[in-house]
């Protein structure tokens, strides 16, 4: 039997699901018709889509037609869910595009077309609501022909062979020697998009629904599908009892249950190679599903047992798909009401993000805070509801940013250097401009000689992983060729995630050096006003920033075409219906991004600070005397082990354009955090700034250097030095401390503190002792004096290590820092910022080597003569305000 994936789409209340319930109970599947009004659609399966009368998930319905079975999947129809339409666009044979006969053609109608013409979907017409007043068949039909595509015709019109052989001239040629139309020409041209079969009716009376049916049967183009396995995933979900769902189309040979699917293929790293079994295979149809044995080609069909599926992936032959056209440029804080943890939070978007990639959930250490991307405000409610519903979380949103994007001017070098103790890799970048909306595009010219094929791989792997931000805003930088053209590797200490760091410092390290241009989101935009409206229309748009194409003139309405900024966009469909009594219409799609008008505003109000962003560092580690260093972004180049031979001198760059879009990175300090700024004044007195010196020349070439210069440690600071404590780490690395916590946990913080004190007065650092009190709901944090050091008790949401990373940037650039943590693996992080990292185990012998030391003091001079002035000298020690036993 012949298998037909049929996709329903539509503006949103053109009668698609009612349609849908119409084809399902004309073909048998159902005994009893659903309503949307009365809530019980049978595609209408969730709680939300029932309230909302609204589809919000695509759903799946399995239909015998003849000869055929079709597979139906209903599509969400509001604007705000038009992602998760898209991406089943992917895996249709063909659509039926619902349209109001009394509305014609909406908004969101067009943005559905342009979708459907990208992906080259043969498209059917059903043009519902005839039944209504005011609804004319051939002005609908004209208008179609008119707005959408001339080969728009009537399947119920006599003149139905001569008007579908129009459309192609060699078609013609043949109907007009034999004077009929073959059944073969007229699905072909269906195929290519030639002809758009056009039905009339109403789903909700049911007329014309058989025509429809009778129509997919008989001219719905089936695909030819190769042996090879193959298979599409475009959505993934879970079911009543948590079960994660990959939901696919195969689209060549036959997929069993306990097979085993694998991402392999040919240039994939093994790092990013996983292989799973099929645990069961499910065909849904509503609500309720049937499992299977096996899926032949053509089936669409639910997956259990794969964890690493995402939408967008290709499995066997097939590649994976390229980015969506339609992508959110809304971006929101989320806030929690319910005092739940953020690392909880994050947890559970992350899982909705598996389900709806677009959301691009993310952490803004900066601002200690959740953003997720969003669609518009319908969307945002939705999440809000699944949140509270499937994880008991009560969430709030902020009102909601615009997305941008960021992009060079010229081209640049980066590099990226990793040399900790064991490890290494190092990488250069060529970074050049690219075309607007060309993306990311990756490439090599590296030579094999100097680095090995799979490492070039792996890096060129690195690149694509993730969205690497930009250095004015953090915005994720687009429209950007990046070109490995250099790097090393170690044979014996080289790893995988050595070049993830070699490679992200190195795009870093190039973005601190370039050019940077930020980019805004545009609208395409279509607006129909009456003809004594224009006026106002225009002017808008010209106060807006656009640019509008010259009005034409359809029926008694005029259209503007165009483009304009997002940003001064927002709302405007509203005023549009206000100010023409509802008679306009305004349809916009995603335009791509362009330089930003107001880019210095933009900058100065994100505070983004490119070299305090500790999850995307631009400096380099380096090793010397069995240690890693780090080296500033700006020394790199001077420290590199690699010549990539690229010469990209100022003489040879081009100017960058004159304007408020084309700005370098401006770099902050902690005072521009003020709460941190006042616990630091409050603690340690006003923080001094340092006068900015000019850049010292670059040091001479490495071939010039002999092989201890290269390695020697330069000394850095001349201050006084600091002791950073992460209190719980060493508690629960203590034994003796740990034994105490056991019993009371104050007590084993005071017995920390005491002997902090201790060694404060003999080793004359100060020494900041630092505790998490992250879970504390409503806490301010706070720092407070402990007889000669300092305690911090963290505020809410603020982890001890995030308050040391902080602590260590600012105090680094003056003083000696050291920070004494648990004996896990090293804090690159704090490591980057010029701290020393000592485990709690090397701290530990240094406080047991200083209270020797004491005791050893004590017993040589405790003789009668000196005693008194003994004990006066290790009081002092112990600081003024040290109890005395």
């Amino acid at each position: 039997m012949d298998k037909l994936v049929v996709g329903i789409l539509a503006h949103v209340d053109a009668g698609k699901t009612t349609l849908s319930e119409a084809l399902l109970y004309r073909s048998g599947v159902l005994r009893r018709l659903g309503r949307v009004d009365h809530g019980d659609a049978f595609l209408d399966t969730d709680a939300m889509e029932r309230e909302r009368g609204i589809t919000i998930f695509a759903k799946q319905a399995v239909l015998p037609v003849g000869e055929r079975e079709l597979t139906l999947l209903d599509t969400p129809g509001h604007v705000d869910f038009s992602a998760e339409a898209e991406r089943t666009l992917r895996v249709l044979d063909c659509a039926v595009l619902v349209i109001s006969g009394t509305d014609g053609i909406q908004g969101h109608t067009r943005t559905l077309w342009q979708l459907l013409e990208r992906y080259g979907v043969p498209v059917f017409l059903f043009v519902n609501k005839m039944d209504l007043p005011g609804a004319d068949r051939e002005e609908v039909l004209s208008q179609l022909r008119r707005r959408l595509s001339p080969g728009c015709v009537d399947f119920g019109s006599a003149a139905l062979e001569e008007d579908a052989a129009v459309c192609d001239e060699g078609v013609l040629e043949r109907y007009l020697e034999t004077g009929r139309l073959e059944r073969n020409d007229l699905v072909e041209m269906i195929r290519r998009r030639q002809v758009f079969p056009c039905f009339f009716g109403s789903a909700l009376k049911l007329e014309g629904v058989d025509a429809l049916l009778e129509g997919l049967a008989e001219y719905g183009p089936v695909p030819t599908y190769p042996a090879e396995f193959g298979a599409r995933v475009f959505k993934v979900s879970r079911d009543g009892q948590g079960t994660r769902l990959t939901h696919l189309k195969v689209t060549g040979g036959t997929l069993h249950v306990k097979d085993l699917i694998s991402s392999r293929r040919e240039g994939l790293p093994e790092a990013q190679v996983w292989e799973e079994k099929a645990d069961q295979l499910r065909i849904y149809s509503g609500a309720k599903f049937r499992p299977v044995e096996e899926a032949p080609a053509g089936t669409v069909c639910a997956v259990t047992g794969l964890s690493h599926t995402v939408p967008g992936m290709g499995l066997g032959w097939e590649q994976d798909w390229t980015s969506p056209v339609l992508e959110p440029v809304l971006a929101c804080r989320l806030e929690l009401t319910d005092g739940t943890d953020p690392h909880t939070a994050m947890k559970y978007l992350r899982e909705l993000e598996e389900e709806d990639p677009q959301l691009r959930v993310s952490w803004n250490e900066a601002a200690r805070e959740i953003r997720v991307q969003l669609m518009g405000e319908v969307q945002l409610e939705v999440l809000r509801r699944v949140l509270q519903d499937r994880f008991g979380l009560e969430a709030a949103f902020g009102e909601g940013s615009i997305v941008y994007r960021e992009t060079i001017a010229a081209p640049v070098e980066g590099i990226g250097h990793f040399e900790p103790l064991r490890h290494y890799a190092e990488v250069h970048l060529l970074m050049e401009p690219g075309e607007r909306g060309s993306g990311l595009v990756f490439a090599t010219a590296c030579p094999e000689d100097q680095l090995e094929g799979n490492w070039q791989r792996l890096v060129l792997t690195h690149l694509a992983e993730r969205a690497h931000p930009g250095v004015l805003t953090g915005s994720p930088i687009t429209d950007m060729k990046i070109t490995l053209v250099a790097g090393r590797a170690h044979v014996k200490h080289t790893e995988g995630g050595d070049f993830r760091q070699a490679t992200y410092r190195a795009v870093r390290q190039g973005l601190m050096q370039a050019e940077s241009v930020l980019l805004e989101p545009w609208y395409d935009f279509r607006l129909e006003v009456p003809a004594d409206q224009v006026g106002r229309a225009m002017s808008d748009l010209q106060r807006m920033g656009g640019e509008t194409q010259l009005p034409l003139t359809e029926g008694e309405e005029t259209v503007l075409t165009g483009s304009v900024p997002v940003a001064a966009f927002r709302g405007y469909a509203r005023e549009v219906a206000a100010y023409t009594r509802g008679r306009g219409h305004l349809s916009c799609v995603p335009g791509g991004y362009r330089p930003c008008a107001d880019a210095e505003a933009v900058i100065a109000a994100s505070g983004y600070d490119p070299e305090r962003d500790v999850d995307n560092p631009p400096d380099s580690v380096f090793c010397a005397h069995g240690g890693g260093y780090t080296v500033k972004w700006d020394q790199v180049p001077a420290m590199a082990h690699v010549d990539s031979g690229l010469r990209l001198g100022a003489e040879q760059e081009p100017e960058p354009q004159p304007g408020p879009a084309v700005r370098r990175p401006v770099s902050g300090g902690v005072e521009q955090d003020e709460e941190l700024r006042a616990i630091f004044e409050r603690t340690y007195g006003p923080i001094r700034r340092q006068v900015p010196q000019p850049m010292r020349p670059p040091r001479r070439p490495a071939a010039q250097e002999s092989e201890a210069e290269k390695r020697a440690i330069r000394e850095r600071f001349r201050g006084e030095e600091y002791l950073l404590v992460d209190g719980y780490n060493i508690i629960f690395a203590w034994d003796e401390l740990k034994a105490i916590a056991r019993d009371s946990l104050d007590a084993a913080r005071k017995s920390l503190c005491d002997l902090l004190c201790n060694y404060q007065g003999y080793r004359k650092c100060h020494v900041i002792l630092v505790f998490d009190a992250y879970k504390v709901k409503g806490g301010q944090g706070s720092v407070e004096k402990y007889h000669n050091i300092h305690v911090v008790y963290t505020r809410e949401a603020e982890t001890a290590d995030a308050y040391i990373e902080r602590a260590t940037y600012e105090i680094g650039r003056e003083h000696r820092v050291k920070v004494a943590t648990s004996d896990g693996p090293e804090q690159l992080i704090i490591l980057g910022h010029g701290a020393l990292r000592l485990s709690a185990t090397a701290f530990r012998q240094e406080v047991e080597q200083v209270q020797g030391e004491i005791a050893a003091a004590l017993d040589k001079n405790n003789r009668p003569e000196k005693s008194g002035a003994v004990r006066a000298a290790m009081e002092k020690a112990a600081g003024p305000g040290r109890d005395k036993e």
